[in-house]
């Protein structure tokens, strides 16, 4: 019987556990986007799931949504890189980079550089800036013949990140960032063969997709998925349909995965991992919502059909989740004040279980 602890097959990888860790964002980069000594404990520390997958890397300079993230556009971050890779794979881990566009959400006091989306609509709300938080501001709408370039984007940091040590990549094409915001029905209002029809509007996703797969390989790729979701004012008129006709063409490419977020209907959701022949992994629920990924949310989606469960904040306070939950010991609660805070409190900081007498 499969069992959140069972072995699986993903890729060329064979992964001990079902449980994977999900991509968090925790602004805690040198400057010039480097990885840090720092991010390569962290990840180590958790290298007991069966996958990690990083915080949000951005795949260029105006790509970058948060002052403090990573990149893998440069020589000098794929070099960082490499010792938290290498910190990973001595723990026994393995470890995908998350390669993450920005497009409108971002802003120029980040990057230096207007933002740019699929049309000239601002996101709603405020983005983080290095002197704190303001209004996110109008995009400029890409030119048709530019959109490409950034669709391989994620190709070429997918190729950076295999060269820095990653065991593949994912896409992130959820939460209100660049795929998302072309898949969205309000925030990409083009009349080009980028926008209008639910054919057109998943295209820069598949162009992005298709790109990756090409440089680096389909058992490296992935893509993270928010059906229906609505972070950062997206909203898509037509999911079902949306993302069956998405997962359809992603189908041909022979991913090693699809990663979706708990953001429709769980009947919505159930029709999706039948239209997706490959594997699933389920992230049971609301990123930033009020409850944190238990076992039984885990073994509800396996009972569902997918094969493997993605845990976020449970992740960051419990670096021996995987332990924890085999043996149900008590999940600590994370300090959600130092999500964001830097340095290593509230980081490194958090230990394994301490046995009492």
């Amino acid at each position: 019987m499969t069992t959140l602890f069972s072995s699986y097959r993903l890729g060329d990888l064979t992964l001990p556990n079902r449980l994977v860790m999900a991509p968090m964002t925790r602004v805690r980069a040198a400057a010039g986007g480097l990885a840090t000594p720092s991010m390569a404990t962290y990840y180590a520390q958790r290298a007991t799931a069966g996958l990690i997958i990083s915080e949000g890397v951005q795949p260029s300079l105006i790509g970058q949504s948060n002052p403090g993230t990573p990149g893998l556009h440069t020589d000098e971050q794929v070099a960082s890189w490499r010792p938290v890779t290498d910190a990973v794979h001595a723990n026994g881990g393995r470890i995908f980079a998350q390669i993450m566009h920005g497009g409108r959400v971002s802003h120029s006091d980040t990057t230096g550089l207007r933002p740019v989306g699929p049309s000239a609509v601002p996101a709603v709300g405020d983005v983080f800036t290095p002197t704190g938080p303001k209004p996110a501001p109008m995009p400029r709408a890409l030119e048709t013949a530019e959109v490409p370039e950034h669709a391989r984007s994620y190709a070429e940091a997918a190729r950076r990140a295999v060269e820095a040590g990653f065991d593949g990549v994912e896409l992130h094409g959820a939460n209100g960032y660049l795929i998302s915001q072309f898949l969205s029905s309000n925030a990409n209002l083009r009349t080009d063969r980028y926008g209008g029809s639910v054919a057109n509007r998943i295209r820069f996703a598949v162009e992005a997709v298709a790109a990756t797969v090409e440089a680096v390989g389909a058992a490296r790729t992935g893509i993270r998925l928010s059906p229906g979701g609505t972070f950062w004012g997206v909203e898509e008129t037509d999911v079902p349909e949306l993302y069956s006709a998405l997962l359809t063409e992603l189908a041909r490419l022979d991913l090693a995965y699809v990663h979706l977020e708990a953001t429709a209907e769980e009947e919505v959701l159930v029709a999706l991992r039948r239209a997706w022949p490959g594997t699933l992994i389920m992230n049971p629920v609301l990123p930033m919502g009020p409850k944190q990924t238990s076992r039984e949310d885990a073994d509800h989606w396996l009972g569902l059909g997918a094969e493997l469960i993605s845990f976020g904040r449970a992740f960051l306070a419990n670096p021996d989740l995987v332990e924890r939950l085999r043996i149900g010991l008590p999940i600590a609660p994370v300090d959600e004040a130092t999500y964001y805070q830097g340095g290593d409190a509230g980081y490194l900081t958090y230990s394994a279980y301490q046995h009492t007498a």
